[in-house]
């Protein structure tokens, strides 16, 4: 087992769910005070910081509002993948020392902006160059994500009850949170009958909309073991650009997780066999399928059956999103920093209920856009 010399040693979440009294500035700020508090650090000691996703200058206004003057940033947009390839970025600039305390965060009020009717759910993530060879046929998001269910469906006979069960094992694992924003258990028989959004995807077969901001402390392994948290190593990291048009992506079954998930595996020299935890993006049951797949957890066709009998359930044989993730946690838009959070709480052993009993290795996947970007890492204790 190999690794980068540079940890995470510090996490924080703001509050979750949904926030009425908060803006996404002060949800940012939230978070980042609290993953500079686990990390035993001060505003002065960041010299490096990264987030995207608010307003066109988002590293350079979240940092003058955080009191924070940084002399390396990062706003790298690649949907909810972002964090998991800036924490790449991070590893770099550490080891590189061009930077030397760097802080992610992310936060965002999707709840609060349902509430004022700012809906979002049927628009395009772009409607300018390629993708303007999509738009004229109505494909939304979540009809992508659905297409892509269909499409495993009928070339593997992946059932719906399989991708149903997903959204239940999600939510059992919710149940063990009592921050999730949503914690009484569901069937498979529930999943089915909720509203129709896109076919095949009812209701529960999509992420949750809720506000909420995560921050993350990355520094070099030296420095980390000065600190109070517990530090989580950071073993690899590797990203992957897939497409944002459907005439150009080459198969609607294989994620390009498929070649971040390699990347990180060698670069680690471990396999899937000796991750004890994971942590993947789950914006849809369909996205949770295909990542099993691509990274090499079971083989392609297979993770239908291979996710039946618990397998992703704290106590199961592959504890998977265990914070009860986008589908029944929270997902306020961008959900890849929370991964990163909730990987970490269960390698330093504090998560709980939900925690995941002799967990050293942890995987985290983030997948941005609709399949259009993937970005894993491998971290350990």
């Amino acid at each position: 087992m190999r690794d980068t010399g540079v940890v995470i040693a510090g996490v924080g979440l703001s509050e979750c769910g949904r926030v009425d009294g908060m803006t996404p500035f002060a949800l940012h700020q939230q978070a980042a005070s609290r993953a500079l508090a686990d990390a035993g650090l001060s505003h002065a000691d960041v010299d490096g910081f990264a987030s995207t996703g608010l307003g066109v200058l988002a590293p350079v206004e979240l940092a003058e509002y955080l009191g924070l003057r940084p002399t390396w940033v990062d706003s790298t947009g690649v949907g909810g993948s972002a964090w998991e390839v800036m924490l790449e970025h991070a590893v770099d600039a550490v080891r590189a020392g061009t930077a030397h305390n760097v802080l992610l965060v992310y936060a965002a009020t999707a709840r609060a902006d349902l509430k004022n009717r700012l809906r979002t759910a049927n628009l395009q993530l772009s409607s300018r160059g390629p993708s303007a060879f999509d738009v004229p046929f109505g494909h939304t998001l979540i009809a992508k994500y659905a297409m892509v269910a269909r499409r495993h469906m009928h070339e593997f006979g992946t059932t719906i009850e399989q991708l149903a069960n997903i959204a239940v094992d999600t939510r059992y694992n919710a149940g063990l949170n009592p921050d999730a924003f949503y914690r009484d258990a569901i069937t498979v028989e529930d999943v089915a009958a909720a509203t129709m959004v896109a076919d095949p995807f009812t209701k529960l077969h999509c992420c949750i909309r809720s506000d909420g901001g995560g921050a993350v402390l990355v520094t070099s392994a030296e420095r980390g073991r000065d600190l109070p948290s517990r530090p989580v190593r950071v073993l690899s990291c590797a990203s992957a650009s897939g497409t944002t048009t459907m005439s150009q992506w080459d198969d609607l079954t294989v994620s390009p997780a498929a070649a971040s998930g390699a990347l990180a595996f060698r670069r680690a020299d471990i396999t899937p066999a000796d991750v004890d935890v994971c942590q993947f993006y789950d914006s849809f049951t369909s996205t949770v399928l295909l990542t099993f797949e691509a990274l090499g957890f079971c083989e392609r066709g297979e993770a239908g059956a291979f996710l039946e009998g618990g397998t992703m359930r704290v106590g199961g044989a592959l504890p998977t999103n265990t914070d009860g993730g986008g589908l029944s946690a929270c997902h306020p838009g961008m959900r890849g920093i929370f991964l990163l959070v909730e990987a970490v709480r269960q390698l330093r052993e504090q998560a709980g209920a939900r925690q995941v009993a002799g967990a050293k290795v942890a995987c985290v996947n983030g997948t941005g856009g609709w399949f259009s970007s993937a970005s894993t890492s491998l971290l350990a204790v």
